[in-house]
């Protein structure tokens, strides 16, 4: 299937397009650019830099894809932009390579980027994420597989969501949020655990229950979170859903969101 590109639409010569890349009127694609197989560029957008688009994406009005980082430290170094395959990026979305010199930002594979939200500089993004419209991820944001972000939320550098996490919309993110937790607030606490979204993702009962009494350890009984993973370790036997736990608070610099 050959690519279609608008006669309105503007593609530098050295830009790759595969097969099946389809271009909207007014877009335009800069000259470091590939594009994989399949994917939709809807009209008026803007795609810059060095930044490569997976197979089967739909990119739709107004997004700026791979512009220059919103960062005074820029001063024009070599960064990237990796988007992996079959996102969904809608109206006005933008999303920022990295900052230094050989750094990247990624988003992996089957992601949901609603209209006007924006990931920053050196921003992670893992597979099956949703943000809802208007989230907005500061530089150096790190969100696991299947994280979902409420609406109009904004998350604070540097802080990573753990895997099958939900934000509360309009919430403000400044530590880091466990995996399997509900958040919510301003400043966003652990309110409990994603019931919907693990039993979206197949959790039988027995671990849902199982991860309600951790949680109930580590967030609810007034420990401190170090004395909380002491006594995890001690009343659960080993799972890989502990394991998770453990590991995500021990490697956390920014702390763990209450």
């Amino acid at each position: 299937m050959p690519t279609d590109i608008h006669p309105q639409a503007i593609v530098a010569k050295e830009a790759v397009l595969d097969e099946g890349v389809s271009v909207g009127p007014f877009s335009v694609i800069e000259d470091k650019v590939r594009i994989g197989q399949g994917t939709f560029i809807g009209p008026g957008v803007l795609i810059s830099g060095h930044t490569t688009i997976g197979q089967n994406c739909r990119i739709y009005k107004g997004a700026v894809i791979g512009s220059p980082p919103q960062d005074l430290k820029y001063k024009g170094e070599k960064s990237f932009l990796v988007i992996g395959n079959n996102n969904i990026i809608r109206e006005f979305v933008t999303v920022n390579p990295g900052t230094e010199e050989g750094s990247y930002t990624r988003l992996g594979d089957n992601n949901l980027i609603m209209a006007y939200s924006h990931i920053a500089h050196n921003c992670s993004i893992g597979n099956g994420c949703i943000l809802a419209n208007g989230a907005t991820l500061a530089g150096h944001v790190s969100l696991e597989d299947r994280v979902v972000i409420g609406g109009l939320v904004a998350i604070h550098q540097f802080c990573r969501l753990g895997m099958l996490s939900i934000v509360g919309g309009c919430s403000k993110v400044v530590q880091d949020i466990p995996p399997f937790a509900l958040a919510d607030g301003h400043p966003a606490k652990v309110r409990g655990i994603n019931i919907t979204g693990l039993k979206r993702a197949g959790f039988r009962r027995e671990k849902v229950v199982l991860l309600r009494k951790i949680f109930k350890v580590l967030f609810f009984e007034g420990h401190t979170l170090d004395a909380a993973l002491e006594i995890v370790k001690r009343s659960f036997t080993v799972s890989e859903e502990v394991e998770i736990m453990q590991k995500f608070i021990t490697l956390s610099q920014r702390g763990i969101a209450k």
